[in-house]
């Protein structure tokens, strides 16, 4: 479900299939007839079970610190399709979507692509359009048949590998993996972070065979921490202070700057220290008020990375966790990363019509202090006293589609 494509495709009579269709035949014959606005953009290619976005956050702040121009292309929405398409972190505006469904109604695509395979097609004219110096686009689903992969970038980065998607990419890390690495290119670099040795020995074998420079978190390059933090791979850089909290995104930021540096991109130390002081990404342990934070652990891979956090930001202390999630999602092994570090479990219904119920994650949750409660408006009221932090997590859409008032 893409919100708010509905209507664009109303307006301008395009039919595109909602249903999931992994390949990358259509998508190459559409974008073959608007003259493949995705060959004029310079483009770093994110694939991952998790992190794509951060990682996509911390080199859009770095570049544009440094005086670039960045545009990008992102999923899920945070809102509705116009935050999946941003310039210079701004959401694309509904003139340069229509402008764009225009050039597709003209071009008589109309009932030849699916409703993401469309949105890729409006992201790439949108982004030719408004000619960014750099351009991160973000797979929506693996990366071998992802609509995306019809890019030729100039690095391919893979953020992290674990189960998830497991109905269309499959239910081991090897098969997970093999769309990973789909998104490796011919002689184009490929920065990896961290991930099981399984997924590292394949990624190895498929560079190999692509030529593709592999560059490794932990062997190629890493932050180390004393004083400061000190990146070293390609280049060293030396900042004070990081935004976005946790070992995981010590790991998403090491990438995001080696993959810059495989670029062939100058960044200015000092102006790197800033981006890395100021960026933040909504709903990765975003504090919204004081001890409440809001993350979109989503999979037992973000939550072992929320627990971790929890851990380092607050050493021997148990939080307080209202949770939302689809069905498809591993609940139960979500729930179980999460109660080492819990004070209790609230679960809540949100309007998605993916969404577990309330009752269904309380089932799965093997932890006693736990309750569900209604959630039928736009919004949730947490109750917090000043003992207490409260992280609302799971899926992304309960994040996007809620707003969240405090009382005390």
């Amino acid at each position: 479900m893409i919100l708010k494509l509905e209507e664009y495709k109303t307006r301008f009579q395009i039919a595109s299939d909602p249903s999931i269709k992994p390949g990358l035949e259509a998508i190459e014959t559409a974008l073959e007839k608007l003259g493949n606005p995705q060959n004029t953009l310079k483009i770093i290619h994110v694939s991952g079970t998790n992190g794509k976005g951060s990682t996509i956050q911390f080199m859009e702040s770095i570049l544009r610190e440094n005086g670039y121009s960045t545009g990008v292309f992102s999923s899920p929405a945070i809102r509705d399709l116009h935050d999946q398409i941003r310039l210079n972190g701004h959401d694309a505006t509904p003139q340069m979507i229509e402008e764009a469904f225009s050039d597709i109604q003209t071009a008589g695509l109309s009932g030849k692509l699916t409703d993401f395979e469309l949105l890729t097609v409006v992201a790439f004219l949108v982004l030719k359009k408004n000619a960014p110096d750099y351009v991160f686009i973000e797979t929506g689903m693996g990366g071998l048949l992802d609509s995306t992969n019809v890019v030729n970038p100039l690095v391919s980065v893979i953020t992290s590998i674990g189960l998830d998607h497991t109905q269309f990419l499959g239910e081991t890390i090897e098969e997970i993996t093999t769309h990973k690495a789909g998104i490796i290119k011919v002689e184009k670099p490929v920065v990896v972070g961290q991930m099981l040795s399984t997924s590292i020995d394949m990624i190895k074998e498929v560079a190999k065979k692509q030529s593709a420079d592999l560059k490794i978190y932990g062997i190629d390059f890493a932050i180390e921490k004393n004083t400061n933090e000190t990146f070293k791979g390609l280049a060293t850089f030396k900042w004070q202070e990081r935004k976005m909290r946790g070992p995981h995104q010590q790991v998403n930021l090491a990438v995001a700057i080696e993959a810059l540096l495989c670029a062939e991109i100058q960044l200015d130390e000092e102006k790197l220290a800033e981006a890395v002081k100021m960026t933040q990404y909504p709903n990765r342990f975003e504090e919204i008020h004081p001890n409440i934070f809001l993350d979109g652990a989503h999979n037992p891979a973000a939550a072992k990375a929320l627990r971790q956090t929890i851990e380092m930001e607050f050493p021997g202390e148990k939080v307080d966790f209202v949770i939302g999630m689809l069905k498809r999602k591993d609940l139960k092994g979500t729930l179980d990363e999460l109660i080492p570090v819990a004070k209790s479990f609230t679960f809540l219904t949100f309007n998605h019509p993916e969404a577990a119920t309330g009752e269904e994650l309380m089932d799965c949750c093997e932890f006693k202090n736990k309750r569900v409660t209604n959630c039928h408006s736009s919004s949730i009221i947490l109750n917090r006293d000043e003992q207490s932090r409260i992280i609302v997590t799971g899926s992304l859409y309960l994040l996007a589609s809620k707003t969240f008032q405090v009382e005390a």
